[in-house]
Protein backbone atom coordinates (compact mmCIF):
# COMPACT_ATOMS: atom_id res chain seq x y z
CA UNK A 1 0.00 0.00 0.00
CA UNK A 2 1.66 2.92 -1.02
CA UNK A 3 2.34 5.94 1.68
CA UNK A 4 0.34 8.83 2.08
CA UNK A 5 3.41 10.65 3.14
CA UNK A 6 4.95 9.71 -0.50
CA UNK A 7 1.83 10.56 -2.58
CA UNK A 8 2.23 14.42 -1.20
CA UNK A 9 5.96 14.49 -0.36
CA UNK A 10 8.02 17.51 -1.83
CA UNK A 11 9.93 16.98 -5.21
CA UNK A 12 12.76 14.76 -4.51
CA UNK A 13 16.11 15.69 -2.87
CA UNK A 14 18.87 17.76 -4.20
CA UNK A 15 20.07 17.66 -7.70
CA UNK A 16 22.81 15.10 -8.49
CA UNK A 17 26.41 17.25 -7.70
CA UNK A 18 24.16 19.46 -5.68
CA UNK A 19 26.17 20.33 -2.93
CA UNK A 20 24.30 19.47 0.38
CA UNK A 21 24.42 22.02 3.23
CA UNK A 22 26.24 20.94 6.33
CA UNK A 23 22.35 20.85 8.04
CA UNK A 24 20.92 18.53 4.99
CA UNK A 25 24.34 16.30 5.34
CA UNK A 26 23.58 15.84 8.71
CA UNK A 27 19.83 15.25 8.53
CA UNK A 28 20.58 12.75 5.56
CA UNK A 29 22.91 11.31 7.98
CA UNK A 30 20.89 10.82 10.68
CA UNK A 31 18.32 8.98 8.51
CA UNK A 32 20.97 6.76 7.03
CA UNK A 33 21.99 5.95 10.68
CA UNK A 34 18.13 5.40 11.71
CA UNK A 35 17.40 2.87 9.03
CA UNK A 36 20.59 0.97 9.28
CA UNK A 37 19.99 1.13 13.02
CA UNK A 38 16.25 -0.24 12.36
CA UNK A 39 16.99 -2.94 10.09
CA UNK A 40 19.66 -4.55 12.23
CA UNK A 41 17.13 -4.37 14.91
CA UNK A 42 13.85 -5.14 13.65
CA UNK A 43 14.67 -6.69 9.99
CA UNK A 44 13.99 -5.22 6.34
CA UNK A 45 10.48 -6.10 5.77
CA UNK A 46 9.23 -4.92 9.34
CA UNK A 47 11.34 -1.33 8.53
CA UNK A 48 8.65 1.57 7.45
CA UNK A 49 10.07 4.59 6.14
CA UNK A 50 7.84 6.61 8.77
CA UNK A 51 9.37 4.74 11.87
CA UNK A 52 12.66 5.48 9.98
CA UNK A 53 11.92 9.06 10.24
CA UNK A 54 10.69 8.83 13.71
CA UNK A 55 13.76 7.48 14.59
CA UNK A 56 15.73 9.86 12.85
CA UNK A 57 14.03 12.80 14.68
CA UNK A 58 12.54 13.87 10.79
CA UNK A 59 9.13 14.15 9.06
CA UNK A 60 7.84 11.08 6.96
CA UNK A 61 8.40 14.25 4.16
CA UNK A 62 11.51 14.55 5.06
CA UNK A 63 12.72 10.90 4.74
CA UNK A 64 11.48 10.89 1.81
CA UNK A 65 12.93 13.95 0.11
CA UNK A 66 16.18 12.83 0.71
CA UNK A 67 15.56 8.97 -0.01
CA UNK A 68 12.03 7.66 -2.25
CA UNK A 69 12.19 4.02 -0.50
CA UNK A 70 14.10 1.34 1.43
CA UNK A 71 15.54 0.53 -1.44
CA UNK A 72 17.69 3.62 -2.07
CA UNK A 73 18.78 3.28 1.50
CA UNK A 74 19.78 -0.12 1.13
CA UNK A 75 21.82 0.85 -1.41
CA UNK A 76 23.54 3.20 0.67
CA UNK A 77 23.99 0.56 2.88
CA UNK A 78 26.08 -0.64 0.12
CA UNK A 79 27.95 2.24 -0.81
CA UNK A 80 29.13 2.64 2.80
CA UNK A 81 29.91 -1.31 3.09
CA UNK A 82 32.06 -0.70 0.03
CA UNK A 83 33.64 2.05 0.80
CA UNK A 84 34.34 0.53 4.39
CA UNK A 85 35.36 -2.64 2.43
CA UNK A 86 38.37 -0.95 0.23
CA UNK A 87 39.65 1.10 3.34
CA UNK A 88 40.02 -1.96 5.47
CA UNK A 89 41.95 -3.69 2.62
CA UNK A 90 44.00 -0.51 1.88
CA UNK A 91 46.91 -1.50 4.61
CA UNK A 92 46.99 -4.60 2.89
CA UNK A 93 46.80 -4.06 -0.26
CA UNK A 94 49.23 -1.66 -0.23
CA UNK A 95 52.24 -3.86 1.40
CA UNK A 96 52.00 -7.46 0.07
CA UNK A 97 52.18 -8.47 -3.32
CA UNK A 98 51.27 -12.09 -3.21
CA UNK A 99 47.93 -12.95 -4.79
CA UNK A 100 46.89 -15.48 -2.50
CA UNK A 101 47.07 -13.50 1.03
CA UNK A 102 45.85 -10.45 -1.04
CA UNK A 103 42.68 -12.53 -2.11
CA UNK A 104 42.17 -13.85 1.55
CA UNK A 105 42.43 -10.78 3.05
CA UNK A 106 40.33 -8.66 0.67
CA UNK A 107 37.61 -11.44 1.84
CA UNK A 108 38.11 -11.67 5.02
CA UNK A 109 37.77 -8.19 5.31
CA UNK A 110 34.54 -8.02 3.68
CA UNK A 111 32.94 -10.71 5.84
CA UNK A 112 34.56 -8.02 9.04
CA UNK A 113 32.29 -5.30 7.37
CA UNK A 114 28.87 -7.20 7.06
CA UNK A 115 28.88 -9.28 9.97
CA UNK A 116 27.14 -6.71 12.20
CA UNK A 117 24.00 -6.55 9.81
CA UNK A 118 24.42 -10.41 10.05
CA UNK A 119 20.81 -10.66 11.91
CA UNK A 120 19.00 -9.19 9.33
CA UNK A 121 21.01 -10.80 6.59
CA UNK A 122 18.79 -13.66 6.29
CA UNK A 123 15.36 -11.89 5.69
CA UNK A 124 16.92 -9.39 3.66
CA UNK A 125 18.41 -11.80 1.37
CA UNK A 126 15.15 -13.06 -0.09
CA UNK A 127 14.51 -9.76 -1.77
CA UNK A 128 18.35 -9.62 -2.61
CA UNK A 129 18.11 -13.09 -4.25
CA UNK A 130 14.66 -12.28 -6.46
CA UNK A 131 16.34 -11.25 -10.21
CA UNK A 132 13.76 -8.64 -10.97
CA UNK A 133 14.42 -6.86 -7.99
CA UNK A 134 16.72 -3.71 -7.70
CA UNK A 135 17.93 -4.72 -4.61
CA UNK A 136 19.85 -7.88 -6.63
CA UNK A 137 23.71 -7.66 -6.92
CA UNK A 138 23.02 -8.45 -10.50
CA UNK A 139 20.43 -5.52 -11.09
CA UNK A 140 20.58 -1.91 -13.06
CA UNK A 141 20.56 -0.21 -10.20
CA UNK A 142 22.72 -2.41 -8.08
CA UNK A 143 25.68 -1.26 -10.57
CA UNK A 144 27.84 1.30 -8.61
CA UNK A 145 28.41 -1.33 -5.98
CA UNK A 146 28.77 -4.13 -8.28
CA UNK A 147 31.17 -2.21 -9.83
CA UNK A 148 33.50 -0.79 -7.33
CA UNK A 149 33.44 -4.74 -5.98
CA UNK A 150 34.63 -5.87 -9.07
CA UNK A 151 37.27 -2.73 -9.60
CA UNK A 152 38.33 -3.79 -6.05
CA UNK A 153 38.93 -7.35 -6.87
CA UNK A 154 40.61 -5.54 -10.10
CA UNK A 155 43.07 -4.03 -7.79
CA UNK A 156 43.64 -7.61 -5.84
CA UNK A 157 44.91 -8.89 -9.60
CA UNK A 158 46.99 -6.27 -11.02
CA UNK A 159 48.44 -5.47 -7.55
CA UNK A 160 50.02 -8.82 -7.66
CA UNK A 161 53.54 -9.88 -8.63
CA UNK A 162 51.94 -13.85 -9.65
CA UNK A 163 52.53 -14.23 -13.24
CA UNK A 164 48.80 -14.86 -14.47
CA UNK A 165 47.62 -15.48 -17.79
CA UNK A 166 46.47 -12.54 -19.88
CA UNK A 167 43.43 -13.74 -21.02
CA UNK A 168 42.54 -15.01 -17.99
CA UNK A 169 43.77 -11.77 -15.84
CA UNK A 170 41.00 -9.36 -17.82
CA UNK A 171 38.19 -11.69 -16.64
CA UNK A 172 39.53 -12.88 -13.08
CA UNK A 173 38.08 -9.71 -11.25
CA UNK A 174 34.88 -9.81 -12.17
CA UNK A 175 34.87 -14.31 -11.45
CA UNK A 176 36.65 -13.27 -7.84
CA UNK A 177 33.15 -11.09 -7.71
CA UNK A 178 31.55 -13.86 -8.24
CA UNK A 179 33.33 -16.19 -5.85
CA UNK A 180 32.47 -13.52 -3.22
CA UNK A 181 28.97 -13.91 -3.78
CA UNK A 182 28.90 -17.56 -3.15
CA UNK A 183 31.37 -17.01 0.17
CA UNK A 184 28.51 -14.08 1.13
CA UNK A 185 25.62 -16.61 0.59
CA UNK A 186 27.37 -19.13 3.05
CA UNK A 187 27.84 -16.20 5.90
CA UNK A 188 24.10 -15.52 5.25
CA UNK A 189 23.17 -19.15 6.55
CA UNK A 190 26.43 -19.41 8.85
CA UNK A 191 25.11 -20.24 12.61
CA UNK A 192 28.64 -20.96 13.76
CA UNK A 193 29.87 -18.53 16.28
CA UNK A 194 31.38 -15.32 15.07
CA UNK A 195 30.82 -16.83 11.50
CA UNK A 196 34.05 -18.92 12.42
CA UNK A 197 32.92 -21.15 9.48
CA UNK A 198 32.50 -18.68 6.71
CA UNK A 199 36.80 -17.35 7.62
CA UNK A 200 37.34 -21.26 7.91
CA UNK A 201 35.51 -21.15 4.24
CA UNK A 202 37.41 -19.18 3.19
CA UNK A 203 40.66 -19.89 4.29
CA UNK A 204 40.34 -23.11 2.91
CA UNK A 205 39.06 -22.02 -0.68
CA UNK A 206 41.50 -19.45 -1.64
CA UNK A 207 44.62 -21.78 -1.77
CA UNK A 208 42.89 -23.81 -4.65
CA UNK A 209 41.58 -20.46 -6.35
CA UNK A 210 45.43 -19.48 -6.15
CA UNK A 211 46.35 -23.33 -7.79
CA UNK A 212 43.91 -22.82 -10.28
CA UNK A 213 45.38 -19.52 -11.58
CA UNK A 214 48.75 -20.52 -11.48
CA UNK A 215 48.10 -23.22 -13.54
CA UNK A 216 46.53 -21.04 -16.20
CA UNK A 217 50.13 -20.44 -17.31
CA UNK A 218 50.47 -23.88 -18.38
CA UNK A 219 50.11 -25.00 -21.96
CA UNK A 220 48.26 -27.47 -21.32
CA UNK A 221 45.39 -25.60 -19.47
CA UNK A 222 44.99 -22.98 -22.17
CA UNK A 223 42.49 -25.18 -24.25
CA UNK A 224 40.42 -25.33 -20.77
CA UNK A 225 40.68 -21.47 -19.96
CA UNK A 226 39.89 -20.43 -23.36
CA UNK A 227 36.50 -22.89 -23.07
CA UNK A 228 35.63 -21.20 -19.53
CA UNK A 229 36.37 -17.59 -20.97
CA UNK A 230 33.80 -18.15 -24.00
CA UNK A 231 31.22 -19.47 -21.47
CA UNK A 232 31.60 -16.39 -19.44
CA UNK A 233 31.25 -14.01 -22.86
CA UNK A 234 28.24 -15.98 -23.47
CA UNK A 235 26.52 -15.51 -19.94
CA UNK A 236 27.21 -12.10 -20.08
CA UNK A 237 25.05 -11.90 -23.34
Amino acid sequence: MTCVAELHRPDRGPAAGTELTPRAEQTRAAIIEAALRLFREAGYEATTMRAIAREAGVSTGNAYYYFGSKEELIREFYARNDAEHAAACRPLLDRETRFAPRLRGTLRALIDVINPYHAFAAKFFKHAAEPSNPLSPFSKESSPSRDAEIGLFREVVDGSADRIDNELRAQLPELLWLYSLGIVLYWVHDTSPGCAKTYRLIDRTVPLVDRLVSLSRLRIMRATLAEVISIIHEMRS
